[in-house]
């Protein structure tokens, strides 16, 4: 890694959080909190306070990650999930225009891989999926040391595959705890944590089906190397066992025994993420 100075912007779901992204190292941490049904320039405005704090002349790039479908040549965002006033957003014409560095923008999942990929447990393989497990269940897909994004941004959306009578996000992501046992996931963590027998069971019914999901990218992709991401992943002690004991049943041992799964620890993943938009794109 280089010693580039790059911007990294991460939209959450009431905030925008940036810094400055030095060789391997975060600096300058800078965040606001949005009116998520504010206009469309007012989120705009909000974006251009965080960026004017972090902005010089020895900064090269910007790198935004938002949680929509991107037009990654035109650098236009879609239907930004959680600003309803984002349907069709120029984004990399507007930032190009006030800054004038070279700006990229995707969505959060492939920014997560790209951030493992350049700075956490995926520097050195060519070959990886950043596997996000939170509300949803999404990946970023790097493919010969390049984000494999598909023709138009939707590639490693696996949680929208059709399984049993839903789709997997329905079973293998923190929706699962509402949606078939009606309970808040965070409240199903804290259980679990605490030794209680059943949330712990609901995480092990939860691995089974994540297990399931996995095996689906496997024979999609036959990957070596996943990276756990999201919320949920810190729950993995509770669902491992049952995920790996379904991972089991793929038809191709080798590819099991070859497999590693690891959780994400790097903090701040997706404001890195975003700045690797610019070594994926350039470098």
């Amino acid at each position: 890694m280089n010693d580039k100075k790059i911007i990294g912007v991460d939209f959450g779901a009431t905030n925008i959080r940036a810094g400055l992204v030095h060789g391997n190292q975060l600096s300058a941490i800078k965040l606001k909190r949005i009116n998520n049904t504010g206009a469309e320039d007012e989120v705009l405005q909000d974006l251009f306070f965080v960026l004017d704090q972090l902005m010089d002349e020895d900064v090269l790039s910007i790198g935004v990650g938002v949680p929509s479908v991107v037009d990654i040549d035109a650098g236009i965002v879609y239907d930004v999930i959680n600003i309803p006033s984002w349907k069709e957003m120029p984004l990399k014409k507007i930032l190009e225009a006030r800054y004038h560095v070279a700006t990229f923008i995707n969505n959060d999942a492939n920014c997560f891989a790209l951030g493992e990929h350049y700075f956490g447990k995926g520097i050195g393989k060519k070959d990886m999926i950043g596997l996000t497990i939170g509300t949803g269940l999404g990946a970023g897909i790097i493919i010969n040391n390049r984000l494999f994004t598909g023709a138009n941004c939707g590639a490693g959306e696996f949680g929208m595959v059709e399984y049993l009578d839903h789709v997997y996000e329905y079973y293998a992501s923190g929706q699962f705890f509402n949606n078939v046992y009606h309970t808040d996931g965070s409240a199903v963590f804290e259980k679990a944590n605490a030794g209680d027998q059943q949330a712990q069971q609901w995480y092990a019914e939860m691995g089974t089906h994540l297990g399931n999901a996995i095996k689906t990218i496997m024979y999609t992709y036959d990957i070596s190397l996943i990276i756990f991401g999201g919320s949920v992943r810190l729950a993995y002690p509770y669902f491992q066992k049952n995920m790996w004991k379904q991972i089991k049943t793929f038809a191709f041992t080798k590819s099991v025994q070859r497999l590693r799964i690891e959780i994400s620890e790097i903090e701040n993943t997706a404001i890195f993420g975003a700045a690797g938009l610019y070594y994926d794109n350039v470098q």
